[in-house]
């Protein structure tokens, strides 16, 4: 079934119940009025020109509207990231998909002091210019059984494409992923059947909406169970996101490690004492930050494992059966393979290399771009570009990218594993980032982007000698403050890459 066909169905279902609290506009929305909104909405985005129509609009009920709206009209969303670049991803999209209108906010602008560019209509507007007619009829139509209100919105087949997503282009230019409704389907089925969830739960949403992690599971999934969200525009936003959950007794917790952390150090101990679950995907988990979580609060966070083009989730640990370390167990029916590096080959239990994937949660692939198709989708199998392994008992162990493994005089060196054990070795407040710089005559050097100059780097080093061979440890440590990061928490490590190169060019680096 198509994502707003369903939602129509759970909103008649749920007609009285808050679906959305909208900490920026200060609102409770009820599942009845959400859809009623849709409705209106949907009459207006078919007025406008096109297959697809941008969205650029923070974690809010006016961009859950606006993507529930889009698909009722037959339109396809396109989610635009404002987090790193607002006018130039605008316009990367419209050129990307050949589309011009551009559902926006007149905050958001102002907030980011981003110049509008042509296309872009605002949120507010819209709303503004809603007469009284249009209020009318959609609220004659919300009144409707669920099968009339389907028959009178688009409806087509659950393979057509419900939103485009552009990948995180933290190694190389975005690219267009077209997601269809059996694809996100897929997630909203199955993580229920290996993680209970009920319509009772209330979930805290602050992951952006143009992303996949945010898109899923802070979005549809909670909208098609029924559940509740307490939404926040910004997801650094630390103190008021602690507070929403204390004040709403939010139950389930899903973001990436970066901001739970800071979600962490502004919780006093068992402040969070109402999360049931707690759920961390998008980058590795430290093992510290578990640690934390189950010292101070009793919670034990769940890791998982994703990609854009899978909807995103591929694995997660689950209650009771959570092997520390590992993404946990792929979720019912997808299949994992773990393939030779080099050959292709398919690898035995233990052995690491190439993880791949296959199931409906597959995406069907790059928007005008068959090279790229080609390369990562083959017979239904999606090369997620990851390295890992499959353990004895079916649990997944990520690895990294396999772009950031590096040689070094000769050997493959994992700056993925490079970094977990400097986390280990560093205080608890540090960022650390571990990348790769041109050596004339080894190939490469490795080196370390930290937060801080103010670290021991003589006793880390001794300690990072006993677990690693000497070509693995990092030839300098580099000052950077403000680590980049991308919208979804993640490090932006091309950004991070450039940062250290200029400053091993510079002669004269901020080193430690």
């Amino acid at each position: 079934m198509q994502l707003h066909l369903r939602f129509i169905e759970v909103a008649k279902q749920n007609a009285k119940k808050i679906a959305i609290r909208d900490q920026a506009l200060g609102k409770d929305l009820t599942y009845e009025r959400l859809l009623l909104a849709s409705l209106i909405l949907s009459k207006i985005f078919r007025k406008y020109k096109g297959q697809y129509l941008g969205i650029m609009i923070p974690v809010s009920a006016g961009c859950m509207l606006s993507v529930i709206g889009s698909l009722m009209a037959g339109k396809i969303p396109v989610m635009i990231n404002y987090a790193t670049g607002a006018r130039e991803n605008s316009i990367y999209a419209q050129e990307k998909c050949s589309f011009k209108t551009i559902i926006t906010s007149k905050k958001l602008l102002a907030k980011l002091k981003v110049e509008p560019i042509d296309g872009m209509i605002y949120l507010e507007d819209i709303m503004a210019s809603i007469k009284l007619g249009n209020k009318l009829g959609a609220l004659v139509k919300s009144k409707f059984s669920a099968g009339i209100i389907k028959a009178s919105v688009h409806h087509g087949s659950e393979e057509e494409t419900s939103v485009i997503l552009f990948t995180s282009g933290s190694e190389k230019e975005p690219k267009a992923v077209q997601l269809t409704h059996k694809n996100i389907m897929h997630n909203i089925i199955n993580i229920p059947k290996i993680i209970e969830i009920m319509e009772n739960d209330i979930f805290i949403g602050f992951l952006p909406l143009f992303h996949i992690f945010g898109l899923t599971t802070n979005f549809w999934l909670p909208l098609l169970l029924g559940c509740e969200i307490v939404t926040h525009p910004n997801p650094l936003e630390y103190k008021a996101i602690v507070d929403s959950i204390i004040k709403y007794k939010v139950t389930i917790l899903i973001g990436t490690p970066t901001f739970m952390y800071g979600y962490l150090k502004k919780a006093k101990p068992q402040e969070l004492s109402s999360i049931k679950y707690a759920i961390a995907g998008a980058d590795k988990l430290p093992e510290k930050l578990r640690n934390a979580y189950l010292k101070e609060h009793g919670i034990e966070v769940l890791e998982g494992y994703g990609a854009t083009e899978t909807s995103p989730v591929i694995s997660v640990n689950v209650p009771g059966a959570v092997k520390p370390g590992s993404v946990g167990k792929p979720l019912p029916g997808v299949q994992v393979k773990i393939l030779d590096r080099e050959t292709d080959k398919e690898l035995s239990a233990g052995e690491e290399g190439k993880i791949v994937v296959k199931g409906d949660l597959v995406s069907k692939g790059y928007l005008g771009d068959l090279e790229e198709t080609s390369l990562h989708v083959h017979n239904g199998w999606y090369f997620t570009g990851d390295m890992g392994v499959l353990d004895e008992d079916g649990y997944l162990w990520h690895r990294g990218r396999l772009k950031r493994f590096v040689k070094v005089g000769g050997e493959m060196i994992s700056l993925v594993k490079v970094e977990g054990i400097l986390n280990q070795l560093l205080p608890e407040e540090v960022i650390c980032c571990v990348v790769d710089v041109p050596n004339p005559t080894k190939g490469a050097d490795i080196v370390a982007a930290v937060t801080t100059g103010e670290i021991d780097k003589k006793k880390i080093i001794k300690l990072m000698r006993k677990v690693l061979p000497a070509i693995a440890i990092p030839k300098e440590f580099y000052v950077i403050e403000d680590i980049p990061l991308m919208g979804s928490g993640k490090v932006a490590f091309r950004e991070v890459e450039q940062l250290c190169r200029d400053m091993q060019e510079n002669g004269n680096p901020p080193t430690i």
